[in-house]
């Protein structure tokens, strides 16, 4: 697979200035542009400008027409399979079969005590995370899906018409421990991981593919770039492309530049990484 490269575009500007910003992505080539799905983040976003994920997605479906849209990621913090299906469905055939869904274990942030609740454990995340995976999946496959659950569960759950994309909508997950590379291989088609060096979790992912018998080459992996340093040119984003691609990484996605915050990057330095990468 070809390497390519998308952009995670914040939630964070009223749509009279986001449809411009997701439209340029766009313009430059992005293979895709995501957004984040939390209903609040850490600082200095918390207690900013922050708009939901799939109201931001379906927005961003009618001002483009060729730009791959998704979560990165969504996660059982504060979604339940059922109606979080019906909304990726929509989207789905608002953007003519366009979306792409990232999904995580979720963390330990705001979005864990938002509702109420105490944050899950480390197990509880990934208990849930091991039902909601296999529920999604197979509402986003089947016209109507009965399924009983310790954490989630559906009744007679409707998703007429079903996804534009068949048999669904792709699936990338996000993962490190055994448990997640599981759900990965075998419910995945594309994997997501923020390692600065992702060489040893690639080697896992392929060992986790090797004990279900699944072709590595078939999965996409995805590294989301933004948590530690970064080049500084184009020239140094390229040599970092062609080192993951080497590792066998098919998409680097970028941060769209946000000043003052962990993603400041000059605007025109990022258009110019983006424009060497495609």
């Amino acid at each position: 697979m070809a390497m390519r490269v998308s952009t995670v575009i914040l939630p964070i500007y009223r749509w009279a200035v986001a449809a411009d910003v997701w439209r340029r992505a766009e313009e430059l080539g992005c293979h895709a542009a995501y957004t984040y799905d939390h209903l609040s983040w850490r600082e200095p976003f918390r207690d900013g400008t922050w708009f939901g994920a799939v109201p931001t997605l379906t927005a961003a479906a009618t001002v483009t027409s060729r730009l791959r849209l998704g979560t990165m990621v969504t996660s059982p913090n504060f979604r339940h399979p059922v109606p979080l299906a019906k909304d990726l469905m929509s989207v789905d055939d608002v953007s003519g079969g366009r979306l792409t869904v990232g999904v995580g274990s979720g963390g330990t942030g705001f979005d864990a005590r938002v509702l109420g609740a105490e944050p899950w454990s480390p197990r509880e995340r990934a208990d849930r995370f091991a039902e909601f995976v296999p529920l999604l999946d197979r509402l986003l496959r089947e016209p109507t899906t009965t399924d009983t659950g310790r954490y989630y569960s559906a009744h007679e759950a409707r998703m007429v018409p079903g996804c534009v994309q068949r048999p669904r909508v792709p699936l990338y997950v996000a993962a490190t421990g055994p448990r997640g590379l599981a759900l990965a291989t075998r419910y995945g088609d594309g994997w997501v991981t923020t390692a600065d060096d992702p060489a040893d979790e690639i080697a896992r992912l392929a060992a986790a593919c090797a004990d279900a018998g699944r072709d590595p080459a078939g999965l996409d992996r995805v590294v989301l770039t933004g948590f530690g340093p970064l080049p500084d040119s184009p020239a140094g984003f390229v040599d970092l492309a062609g080192r993951y691609a080497e590792l066998g990484v098919t998409e680097l996605v970028v941060h769209w530049p946000v000043p003052d915050t962990q993603f400041a990057m000059d605007q025109g330095l990022f258009e110019r990484v983006v424009t060497a990468l495609t």
